[in-house]
C-alpha cells in the first residue's frame, strides 16, 4: 500500500509517519484484501490537532474517517479506530461484492467545477444568469451497482455519490436524504 502522510503547517516525523504505516496498515489488512494508496492529513484546529484519513480499496471504494486529539498521536490513534469500525462494519459486504466483481470498477473522465456563492456577491443582482466558475477539476466517476454506491456513500461520509450503474450509459446520483433515509436517482 502506497502512503501519502502530510502536515498543514505542521512538521510531521518520521517516527510519526513510521507509527501510522503501522497501525494504519494493520487495521486495514485485517479487513480490507487489497488496498491501494492511503492518504494522512494532519493539521491543527485551535489547540487540537485534527487527522483526515483516506484510503482507496482495490474494489474501488473510498473509505474515510475524521477525529480531533489534543495531541497529534492520540488523533491519528482515534481516526484509525473509526476507520477499522467503518471497514469491519462493510467487510462481509466488501467481500460480497469483490466476489461478484471479477474487474476492478471501471471509472470515466469527467469535469467538476466550483462556482462563487450568493454571499460572496454582496446582495448585488447578478448580471447574468450565469454562475461564476471559481475553480475547475478533474475527476472520476465510477461504474458500479447501486449497493456499491451506497456502501461507498456510507463508508467515505459523504451526502452524495454520482456513479453510472452497471450496463446503462446514463449517470445515476445517491444521496442521504433529510429524513435519514437515502435517494436514488436513475434517469430513464
Amino acid at each position: 500500500m502506497r502512503y501519502q502522510i502530510s502536515g498543514k503547517q505542521i512538521d510531521i516525523g518520521e517516527a510519526l509517519q513510521t507509527h501510522v504505516k503501522t497501525e494504519l496498515g494493520e487495521a486495514v489488512q485485517k479487513y480490507a484484501e487489497r488496498p491501494t494508496d492511503a492518504n494522512v492529513i494532519f493539521s491543527k484546529s485551535g489547540h487540537e490537532f485534527v487527522c483526515e484519513t483516506t484510503v482507496h480499496l482495490s474494489t474501488g471504494l473510498t473509505a474515510s474517517a475524521k477525529a480531533h486529539a489534543t495531541d497529534i498521536y492520540g488523533s491519528f490513534d482515534s481516526c484509525a479506530a473509526k476507520m477499522e469500525k467503518q471497514l469491519r462494519r462493510y467487510k462481509r459486504r466488501l467481500k460480497d461484492h469483490h466476489r461478484e466483481r471479477a474487474q476492478p470498477v471501471e471509472l470515466f473522465g469527467a469535469s467538476s467545477y466550483i462556482l462563487a456563492s450568493e454571499s460572496d456577491s454582496d446582495a448585488q443582482e447578478p448580471e447574468t444568469l450565469q454562475p461564476m466558475i471559481i475553480a475547475e477539476m478533474q475527476t472520476k466517476i465510477a461504474t458500479l451497482s447501486v449497493g456499491e454506491a451506497v456502501m461507498q456513500m456510507e463508508i467515505s461520509g459523504t451526502p452524495v455519490v454520482v456513479f453510472r450503474k452497471d450496463g446503462q450509459e446514463g449517470v445515476n446520483v445517491v444521496y442521504r436524504r433529510d429524513d435519514g433515509n437515502i435517494g436514488w436517482i436513475d434517469p430513464s
